[in-house]
């Protein structure tokens, strides 16, 4: 009997907090690249980003979880069980837990404009295939970004994206599909965490 290993979409980010833009993006690759299932990985703490406005884990956990609202969407917690910080062990980890599955990594065309920037960032590209997705303003950025050149030689064409996951990497490909302009920073600066969860953002009630 063949065993066929399991497609999985991995969508990696601090979720704070999570909207639709993360939704819009897992649909997608239920869609174009046939993967069986979407995991958001909710990380602990993003290296990259201030944990001023972070609002705490569990509450970013749930958070998510409202939103995903979708069977095949699967929001988990194994950054913080496995306490990896960075994508590229949070990947490892992943490879040796679930060594029959076949993994590629999802991210936005904001993400691969500035992934140069991530530990390891080179590795990444040869752990598993990544597709990336499109965003407002970002196509020609990320496209002309250090990464997207690197590896320039490994973009697949969009047509192909359903074989992408089972690819042996490095492989990517650039994927165009209806834009969603909402974004977590533009919902933070209408939304402040504070020790009562979140509220709108605004001047200091006098007191």
């Amino acid at each position: 009997m063949v065993t066929i290993a399991r497609k999985i979409g991995l969508l990696g980010g601090s979720f704070n907090p999570a909207h639709e833009g993360h939704r819009d993006i897992s649909l997608a690759a239920l869609s174009y690249l046939g993967v069986d299932e979407v995991w958001w990985l909710v990380a602990p703490q993003n290296p990259l980003k201030s944990s001023r406005d972070m609002a705490p884990f569990a509450i970013r956990l749930a958070e998510a979880k409202r939103v995903a609202a979708h069977p095949r969407i699967r929001v988990t917690d194994l950054e913080m069980r496995f306490g990896t910080r960075y994508t590229a062990d949070t990947l490892k980890r992943l490879q040796h837990q679930f060594r029959a599955y076949r993994f590629v990594w999802l991210m936005g065309a904001d993400n691969l404009a500035g992934m140069n920037a991530w530990k390891d960032w080179q590795q990444i590209f040869h752990l598993v295939p990544i597709a990336v997705f499109d965003r407002p303003t970002y196509t020609y950025r990320a496209l002309a970004a250090l990464a997207a050149r690197r590896f320039a030689c490994f973009r697949a064409r969009e047509q192909a994206a359903r074989t992408l996951v089972t690819s042996p990497p490095p492989a990517w490909t650039f994927v165009h599909h209806r834009l969603n302009p909402i974004s977590a920073t533009e919902i933070r600066r209408k939304r402040k965490w504070g020790e009562t969860g979140w509220r709108a953002a605004g001047p200091a009630a006098p007191r």
